[in-house]
């Protein structure tokens, strides 16, 4: 069967990647292929190491099941980078290490993808990267159908968070997670053909932390001219570390395996006692938040996996870096959630406990719940959001700073940056607000993918009774649109006019609407 042979066979496809062939499932919408190898197992003397080329094989692989997920810790039931220093945070270990027994995670490095027809040539590819905190990495919530319903060849790729993807040691490696999303979007340019797609109009969308990568890769030289356009959701190019603050990181993890803090020694100790070690230094920089042992950033976003400013794989912030003309071959759209970080504050229960005392307190004491963590002055913030927001409660006054810290200013740093370099660029933000949460974190995603069922994994909770089709129909539309043309359907962005789509049951375009925020954090973010 030659490269562009695919075959029908009882209700499914075959179809023929470099490595081997591949079985998939026919669906209402086109056809499935889940849990592809896009690079070797991480095991072995590939644990703790970039990903390598994917193994070959022989037959048909199915591709009908979703595939392993990478080692990963779940979080407590509280939920969420706000969650603690509770006294539930100080028991952990093994009750908060979660491995994928059931499916193995030797080939955690996989991806699913979704096609109207593998016969089909030339469609437009969009390639998701999901979010997780750096922590979590899993696929089972993202359904791409509609997307391939809508003539686009989909891809979710799964990669590895944690100090399984972000260890660093000074020892020449770093970013591995990062350099897994490369060789997955590798893969894409050697394979998408296959499945119907045009290799050279890819378009990279993710949210959160998934947004956050697709940030730092377009500053990552190993990572140019593998995707023409780029959507970031919620996410955008600060939330990087230096090497001093993930070193410091890697050493503590070390010593917490009683191990010399080498590659070969951690990955030696297992996956089981990495997790529970990891699972404890979180717990820890929760509970004891102090800047001067952790570093600032890490103490402010309470992540201590993040990708690192190493010099090589990211030779440098990659704001700067984009700010320099580093992606302005790529076009880009980035937007925020009105309300992003509230959702943290409401599901951990903080929103009702915080004060003005966490507000104005120190860092080392009150950690992410109190505004000096975020570089702002304490009490002109303080009394600068207040005005802002005369009602607020103390909780919901943090709830501004940390989506503003985290999301809002991140973002339009990104947009004005990229668009002062030459690079086309478009802004939105969401702004329909959930039942009982508002427009927080993630509520977009289900909007995005077309997916508003009441019972769909992970995001169905969220959305309430009635959730509002107009509103999918619009965002899905614009993402295909662009992902196509380059073009959403709005203004394009710049420092004049600053247009920016605000999506709700109603959307329009406004300008510059988020000009206090931009003068209130001028120089500190």
């Amino acid at each position: 069967m030659s490269n562009a042979e695919r075959t029908v066979v009882r209700g499914s496809r075959v179809v023929r990647t470099r490595a081997g062939d591949l079985r998939g499932s026919i669906t209402e919408t086109g056809y499935a292929f889940r849990g592809i190898p896009y690079a070797a197992p991480p095991v072995g003397t590939n644990r703790l190491r970039p990903p390598q080329p994917v193994v070959a094989w022989t037959g048909v692989r199915d591709a009908t099941r979703l595939g392993p997920e990478p080692p990963q810790v779940a979080p407590p039931a509280s939920g969420g980078p706000e969650s603690g220093p509770a006294e539930d945070w100080d028991e952990v270990g093994e009750a908060f290490a979660r491995v994928d027994r059931a499916a193995g995670t030797d080939d955690c490095l996989n991806l699913n993808l979704w096609t109207p027809d593998p016969g089909a040539a030339d469609l437009p590819v969009m390639v998701w990267i999901q979010g997780g905190m750096f922590e979590l990495s899993s696929t089972a919530a993202y359904d791409g159908s509609r997307f391939a319903r809508d003539g686009v060849v989909c891809v979710v790729i799964n990669w590895r968070p944690g100090a399984e993807g972000f260890l660093y040691l000074d020892d020449g490696i770093a970013d591995v997670g990062l350099l897994d999303q490369v060789a997955a979007l590798e893969w894409v340019r050697e394979n998408i053909s296959a499945f119907g797609g045009d290799p050279g109009n890819v378009t990279v969308f993710g949210e959160s932390a998934g947004a956050m990568s697709i940030g730092t890769l377009l500053a990552m030289p190993r990572a140019e001219g593998l995707f023409r356009r780029a959507i970031l959701q919620s996410g955008a190019a600060h939330h990087v570390i230096t090497a001093d603050d993930a070193l410091r990181i890697g050493r503590d993890l070390a010593r917490r395996l009683g191990v010399p803090p080498t590659r070969s020694d951690i990955a030696a100790a297992g996956v089981d006692r990495l997790l529970a070690a990891q699972a404890a230094l979180k717990a820890d920089l929760l509970a004891h938040p102090d800047p001067d042992r952790w570093g600032s950033a890490i103490v402010a976003g309470s992540m201590p996996w993040q990708p690192v400013v190493d010099g090589d794989v990211v030779p440098a912030a990659p704001i700067e870096r984009i700010a320099g003309g580093s992606a302005t071959g790529v076009d880009v759209v980035v937007g925020t959630n009105t309300e992003d970080w509230r959702l943290w504050l409401v599901v951990s229960g903080m929103l009702a406990q915080v004060n003005d005392e966490m507000l104005t307190g120190e860092v080392a004491l009150h950690g992410p719940r109190s505004i000096a963590a975020y570089g702002l002055p304490v009490d002109a913030a303080l009394a600068a959001y207040r005005d802002r927001y005369p009602d607020a409660a103390p909780g919901e006054v943090l709830a501004a700073v940390q989506t503003d810290w985290w999301m809002r200013i991140p973002a339009l740093r990104l947009a004005e940056a990229h668009a002062a370099a030459g690079g086309r660029t478009w802004m939105y933000e969401f702004a329909w607000p959930a039942p009982g949460l508002g427009a927080v974190h993630a509520i977009d995603i289900p909007f995005v993918f077309d997916t508003l069922a009441p019972d769909a994994p992970l995001f169905g909770p969220m959305l309430g009774a009635d959730p509002p089709q107009v509103l999918a129909d619009a965002m899905h539309a614009a993402w295909i649109a662009f992902a196509a043309t380059g073009d959403p359907g709005w203004p394009a962005y710049d420092l004049d006019r600053r247009a920016t789509m605000r999506f709700d049951t109603s959307s329009r375009v406004v300008e510059d609407p988020r000009a206090w925020e931009r003068s209130l954090w001028d120089g500190r973010r």
